[in-house]
């Protein structure tokens, strides 16, 4: 059974606005955008296992973003700059512990700073949503950028080790978080 690629959305309008972006829930008009970025070679440098191979695995990846903001009124937002999109990513509940903060931008859009602008948007709406959670990001080593990024916004290593399943046994993960993790939080940003 098909889900539906479209947003009912809360009640308030979910659009927000940065000095260059308008961010909005993804829909089924961005999904030919958004794998021209999650399909891109030159996004996966850092583990290019993660590259989405067709069409349908990113059908199935906006799937999964649309049920974050159906279930929790927050997720992660398409990024279009002068209209155009550029990036997509914010925050979204996991395991029900915390908020993943996650960004990924097209090849030619890096470097510019968007990647922070919308991260800093991310963590202003995820605390207004739900401050009893912590935000983190889990990111490999290997993507010193996106650390950059994490850091930015306020969040500080809180532990570095083996990223398990990766298909790189050497390949180590950092997570940030906003705050002192307890053990059931750290262990569930390992999942």
């Amino acid at each position: 059974m098909a889900v539906p690629l479209t947003v009912d959305g809360p009640e308030e309008d979910p659009m927000i606005t940065t000095a260059r972006l308008q961010l909005d829930p993804p829909g089924d008009a961005d999904l030919e955008d958004l794998h021209r970025i999650y399909s891109d070679a030159r996004t996966w440098t850092h583990l290019p296992s993660g590259r989405f191979a067709d069409l349908a695995t990113t059908r199935e990846a906006l799937a999964g973003w649309l049920a974050d903001w159906h279930e929790h009124g927050l997720g992660a937002w398409v990024a279009r700059e002068d209209g155009t999109v550029v990036g997509h990513g914010g925050c979204a509940v996991r395991q029900g512990a915390f908020w993943n903060l996650g960004y990924r931008f097209a090849p030619e859009a890096q470097g510019r700073g968007l990647a922070t602008e919308l991260a800093a948007a991310a963590v202003d709406a995820a605390r207004e949503r739900r401050p009893e959670l912590p935000v983190v990001a889990y990111l490999l080593e290997n993507n010193p950028g996106s650390a950059a990024v994490a850091e930015k916004v306020g969040l500080a290593l809180r532990h570095r080790g083996p990223d398990a399943g990766n298909p790189d046994p050497s390949a180590v993960r950092l997570v940030l978080a906003d705050r002192v993790l307890s053990e059931a939080e750290l262990a569930a940003t390992m999942r």
